[in-house]
């Protein structure tokens, strides 16, 4: 999100405002209040006397509160105002606003005060798309109260608004005649309630659903924040940072219904406030040894909306995890497939890895006896309906030619797969960390067979097949005159040769050959892939490289956390390391808090990482990047009933503390508590 803007947030309920606390969307702003996916105001705007406020300073007071000083007038030279006025809102239950005005004059004062509102009730995807309503729009303002209305057939969505204060309410604003004595005060706590109408004409409130139950965000905020792990380090702004990881996943939880009060990880704010499987997954990942629930129910929600049969318009197949779950008005009539969309390749393989490493820190055999049938079906899924082309690799091509995702992986954009020579090849195309994936689902969904469900023979099955894969992978897929892997098979089976981060994540799933590896290592830390901010998405030099191009060219937080851990994998702790104090030193410049991504110039050209113009923030994924930095770097992994602890510090660090480690200890089967200590000294 840009600097200019305030954002507060619970669950897939949020606001976003400009700096004054005012909201005047456009039909491309992704400002005002939503919820489920639809815009509820897109204008509130506060005046006195008719005239608009300048910002003094503004307060993000926690993720969910945020406060306004503000005075009249909007000229660019301050003169000694003698009225100030405080806006303190909160998104908690729902969205609720304090106007205060103070007078510090010695004489009394009588102002008009307004709030101007209005709602378009855009759905998400009309914002991105600039896409117009087709329903009609209706207004009532009966007791005491403002009520905008959205009607298309049985569709309705209506706002309520009221004030504590008497006003005079017309369809446009809620106007208070106001006299204040001198040095006095006034207030008025304004409420506004987003709601549905179901077609037998119950009203449904549409209230946060960050899964935190009856108790208030204060006290849901410390013990998410005392559950989790305590750090002490000679860095005092990766405390900082890590501290601010905790907080933005709190704000990020999302409580499906099927749920009920567990939550997992939304994508980010503003456009992805939603279940999203791959991202859930990828972020509970990071988060494991922190705040292990979130993976827990992140496996039990995704396995319950597993793909049950083949659906066209929804890229649906038996076995395959879902990528967007949406609510708004263009999904319910089918005009966008999100409910749910199944258009991802990656999701289904990673469903089992997360499994399988819940395991490892948990212990939780039941979970994983619970799940067997769905994760049977996702490794299924890899050869029964993944391997488009028949060479034994997952591919991806849309089947809703319409309104589905043309490029199905991670880096999702239309032109972040492409040859060198910035050519793009057809459909269908298999990317090479899909196969990292499911070399890796396998591997890990055998050690599953075994443990959990004793079936020594699916389990050997499983293991030929991974190391069948890995054979192939590593022949096909290398590009011998470069001495990297491609990016991907074409449609024709021939390399798309362009140099990525993706051969990152290949490390991380250890379908990479031994021998090889080192070189690997060398492209991720030589000059045209590390920025020294971190990995480039692709190389400079490749035809469509663009240092401020989405998947072409930025530095993706999240996109080096796998990095760094696929890179300490294979053993290269210093190049880990690197990538790490890259990252989150880049995270310094961001008062801790990590875009989704940022401008790949190199740290020579530029002493801050450049911003990424339309960015999340917070993003789920890179809210979880310092987490599974933290491990790398601590080199905290589970063996067995052990918690094995390797460090590869950056010198920057020097002394390092992490308190506290949720995961199996000593002979505890359960998620206990432990106390690990590491030093490394600086010299």
């Amino acid at each position: 999100m840009s600097d200019d803007l305030v954002s507060i947030l619970d669950g897939n309920t949020f606001v976003v405002s400009d700096r004054r606390g005012d909201i005047e969307a456009s039909a491309t702003d992704p400002t005002g209040l939503f919820a489920s996916d639809t815009r509820f105001l897109s204008r509130w705007v506060l005046t006195v006397d008719g005239g608009r406020l300048t910002a003094l300073s503004t307060d993000d007071l926690k993720y969910y509160e945020s406060q306004f000083f503000l005075v009249p007038g909007t000229g660019s030279i301050y003169v000694n105002a003698t009225v100030s006025v405080i806006r303190r809102r909160a998104v908690e239950g729902g969205f609720s606003e304090r106007v205060t005005i103070l007078n510090h004059h010695d004489e009394p004062v009588d102002m008009a005060v307004t709030i101007e509102v209005g709602n378009d009730f855009a759905d998400l995807f009309e914002v991105k798309d600039a896409l117009g309503k087709k329903g009609d729009y209706y207004t009532s303002t009966e007791g005491g109260r403002l009520v905008l209305g959205y009607r298309r057939g049985n569709y309705r969505r209506e706002t309520e608004i009221s004030s504590s204060q008497p006003a005079q309410i017309s369809e446009k604003a809620l106007t208070f005649e106001v006299q204040i004595e001198p040095h006095g005060e006034w207030s008025t706590d304004l409420r506004v309630v987003a709601s549905m109408l179901t077609p037998d004409g119950r009203r449904v409130i549409l209230t946060s659903r960050s899964g935190r139950g009856d108790v208030s965000m204060d006290e849901d905020v410390r013990a998410w924040t005392a559950g989790a792990p305590r750090i002490e380090c000679d860095w005092e702004s990766l405390e900082s940072t890590y501290r601010r990881s905790l907080i933005d996943l709190a704000a990020l939880r999302f409580s499906p219904l099927v749920a009920g009060r567990h939550s997992l990880p939304a994508a980010g704010l503003p456009w992805f406030m939603t279940m999203f499987g791959r991202d859930s997954i990828f972020t509970s990942l990071q988060a494991l040894p922190f705040v292990p629930d979130l993976a827990a129910t992140t496996l039990r929600v995704l396995g319950q909306w597993q793909g049950s049969k083949v659906d066209d318009f929804r890229d649906e197949d038996p076995g395959r995890i879902l990528h967007e779950m949406r609510h708004g008005e263009l999904s319910a009539f089918e005009e966008r497939p999100h409910s749910p969309y199944f258009g991802a390749a990656d999701a289904t393989p990673l469903y089992v890895v997360l499994l399988d490493e819940y395991e490892r820190w948990s212990g939780d055999h039941a979970l994983v006896r619970e799940l067997e049938a769905e994760a049977r079906a996702a490794l299924d899924w890899i050869d029964s309906y993944g391997d488009l082309m028949g060479n034994g690799y997952i591919s991806y091509r849309r089947r809703n030619e319409e309104t589905g995702l043309e490029n199905q992986c991670w880096k999702d954009s239309w032109d972040s797969i492409s040859y060198r020579d910035g050519r793009l090849p057809g459909f269908p195309r298999a990317t090479a960390e899909l196969q990292g994936y499911a070399y890796d689902a396998k591997s890990r969904g055998a050690r599953l067979a075994r443990l959990v469900w004793h079936d020594d023979a699916y389990a050997d099955q499983l293991d030929a097949e991974a190391a069948d894969l890995k054979r192939r992978f590593n022949h096909d897929f290398w590009v011998e005159d470069g001495e990297y892997y491609a990016l991907a098979l074409d449609e024709h089976g021939e390399q798309v040769d362009a140099l990525t981060s993706n051969i990152g994540h290949l490390l991380w799933s250890g379908i990479v050959d031994a021998s090889r590896a080192g070189t690997v290592a060398a492209h991720l830390l030589g000059p045209r892939l590390f920025s020294g901010w971190g990995v480039r998405t692709m190389a400079e030099g490749e035809q469509r490289y663009n240092p401020i191009g989405y998947h072409v060219g930025t530095v993706w937080p999240f996109d080096n956390s796998f990095i760094a851990w696929g890179l300490r994998r294979y053993g290269f702790k210093d190049e880990a390391a690197q990538v790490a104090a890259g990252i989150l030193e880049a995270a310094d410049f961001f008062q801790g808090r990590l875009p989704e991504a940022f401008g790949g110039y190199h740290r020579s050209v530029t002493r801050y990482p450049v911003q990424y113009p339309t960015a999340c923030s917070p993003q789920a994924w890179s809210t979880g990047a310092p987490l599974l930095l933290l491990r790398t770097m601590l080199g905290l992994e589970p063996i067995g009933e052990h918690l094995l602890v390797d460090p590869a510090l950056p010198v920057q660090i020097g002394r390092l503390e992490l308190l506290d480690i949720p995961g199996r200890w000593g002979r505890m089967d359960a998620f206990g508590r432990g106390r690990v200590e590491t030093r490394r000294e600086t010299t």
